[in-house]
């Protein structure tokens, strides 16, 4: 970088080195001076299925001075022609992420030109495809698509589950390599005309930089990586007839991945050549902005969809491929961390489909306000949160949402507040008992103040249903991916450096009084019964 410095610890002799000199601690006025007279600034990028947040980072605080999202009124749908479908544009994307930030920088208090590197974060599991050009070819199949699940099924049982899980951890089930090769089968011209596939997160850093690269995570996150041979598979290109060229270069996940194109930074009002230095899934970067990289520690989000994710130094994989595992933003093959992650896809898409039709005017808070007012059990009301697409945890089956013992008497709003929001920490404990099984107990789970954890009912009632307390803290995704691209750029000289000043704002322990765990037992076998019924369907979609 032009202007490259590297902030140094003084109890190490270390230095600040600025422009090629170095400036030793003794000199503490021309430290001093150096300092307070530059900023160090990072750009992160999250492109969540909601909308699209920025964030600037101090990165001698560690904390963010500003942020944008877009659009900030409204939520962007996603695209649904057909059942169980689900699409967004990328070039919606890269609009939106150009959007918000110029709407960043607009009347910004900081200089464009102090910002040294960007992160980017993304949705997870997305197909994008793009010509020679770079252009997007069609719009993206995202996360919660379930049109592939019965491509993905034949591939698990005709390579062998056993074999399957132990060199890709996961079942290929709905993931991006059974997304390709749907397109393969029922759209050959966009196949014959592709020349990358690649995640949602490389796509904008392809717009950023007009580099096309990957990395090891999101190769895994796509079920392409085998962990044994530490290659991307050959079972599944031979299996599917894909061919190796089709994945951009493989780089590390902290690491240059191309840098500002002149002609972009003139339309966003940045400098040209700052590095793109970390790309990652949402939810790795998630775990990364609580600080979640050792074994057994735990992060948790709650946005469209919900997370719990685990990090472990073991090859782990559910027999069932209920929870999947995919390889950490600090992984080796030399130092393995994976990350264990349960997805529920109906999560704050419940929350907000009930304010939709429910709500009537009501913000969030007025909701959960509402909501709080109902005793635990919401009076009898059960709803089953599984309506997009087809849910991991319940072995890639479409059992749509579903609202159980509704009394036209006994039930209004407030009860529907509430029960979506148990309906929701139900799911929860139901996989976190999955992850159990697989020889993790968090004994605490760390979360972003952010969506569904911003709301203090939701918070608590996930804790007194999971008996797991949760740490809060104020990073976002946005902020993690910053953060990141600090450790991928060299500004700092690990991740712990990076985060050594996260501090929790509010640890919530369980209530002993309360008495979700009959209610919890109640609510699954309804579960249990409904899923059996569709295990035995042979039918079923």
């Amino acid at each position: 970088m032009a202007n490259e410095f590297l902030v140094i610890n003084k109890s190490n002799d270390r230095f600040w080195k600025y422009e090629g000199i170095s400036y030793l601690y003794a000199n503490v006025s021309i430290i001093h001076e150096t300092y307070f007279s530059l900023a160090m600034l990072l750009l992160g990028i999250d492109i969540g299925t909601s909308s699209i947040k920025v964030s600037v980072v101090d990165a001698h605080t560690q904390t963010s001075i500003a942020s944008a999202r877009y659009p900030d009124d409204h939520e962007n749908h996603i695209l649904s022609v057909i059942p169980g479908w689900a699409e967004q544009s990328p070039d919606m994307w890269w609009e939106q992420v150009s959007l918000a930030i110029k709407k960043l920088t607009a009347n910004a208090t900081f200089d464009t030109k102090d910002i040294a590197a960007i992160g980017i974060a993304y949705q997870m599991h997305g197909l994008v495809v793009v010509d020679k050009a770079g252009h997007a070819l069609r719009n993206s199949i995202i996360w919660c698509d379930s049109r592939a699940v019965e491509i993905g099924d034949a591939a698990f049982a005709k390579i062998g589950p056993q074999h399957t899980l132990a060199h890709l951890l996961n079942s290929p089930g709905n993931f991006t390599a059974s997304k390709w090769a749907w397109v393969k089968a029922n759209e050959p011209d966009t196949y014959a005309k592709a020349h990358k596939i690649m995640l949602p997160g490389d796509y904008i850093a392809l717009k950023l930089t007009g580099e096309a690269t990957t990395s090891i995570s999101a190769l895994s996150e796509g079920v392409f990586w085998d962990f044994q041979s530490n290659a991307i598979s050959t079972d599944i290109l031979q299996y599917f007839g894909f061919d190796e060229s089709i994945f951009p270069v493989i780089t590390p996940l902290f690491g240059e991945h191309g840098t500002l194109r002149k002609d972009v930074a003139a339309q966003l009002g940045l400098s040209p050549g700052i590095p793109v230095s970390y790309k990652a899934g949402d939810q790795p970067n998630n775990a990364l902005s609580l600080n979640v990289l050792q074994p057994g520690e735990v992060a948790a989000t709650a946005g469209t969809s919900g997370v719990i994710y685990a990090v472990s130094d073991q090859l782990v994989y559910d027999h069932a491929s209920r929870v999947n595992t995919f390889a950490h933003v600090n992984y080796t093959p030399e130092v393995p961390r994976t990350g264990v992650l349960l997805c529920i896809n109906g999560t704050g898409i419940l929350n907000r489909w009930v304010k939709e039709h429910f709500g009537h005017g009501l913000d969030y808070q007025q909701m959960n306000a509402l909501g709080k007012a109902v005793n635990p059990g919401s009076n009898g009301l059960k709803i089953l949160p599984f309506g997009n697409g087809a849910e991991r945890i319940l072995h890639n089956k479409i059992l749509g949402a579903r609202f159980i013992d509704l009394d036209f008497n006994a039930h209004g709003r407030s009860q529907v507040f509430r029960a979506s929001q148990e309906g929701i920490a139900y799911a929860f404990r139901y996989g976190l008992d999955i992850i159990r099984e697989n020889g993790m107990n968090p004994a605490i789970i760390r979360a972003g103040r952010a969506n569904m954890f911003l709301s203090e009912l939701f918070t608590e009632i996930f804790v007194d249903i999971t008996r797991v307390p949760v740490e809060l803290y104020e990073n976002d995704g946005s902020v993690g991916a910053a953060l990141g691209a600090g450790i991928g750029s060299g500004i700092f000289a690990s991740a712990e450096e990076a985060f050594s000043k996260l501090k929790a704002i509010k640890t919530v322990e369980p209530q002993v009084s309360l008495h979700y765990e009959e209610f919890y037992q109640e609510w699954k076998q309804l579960l249990d019964d409904q899923l059996t019924k569709e295990l035995k369907s042979p039918n079923h979609h």
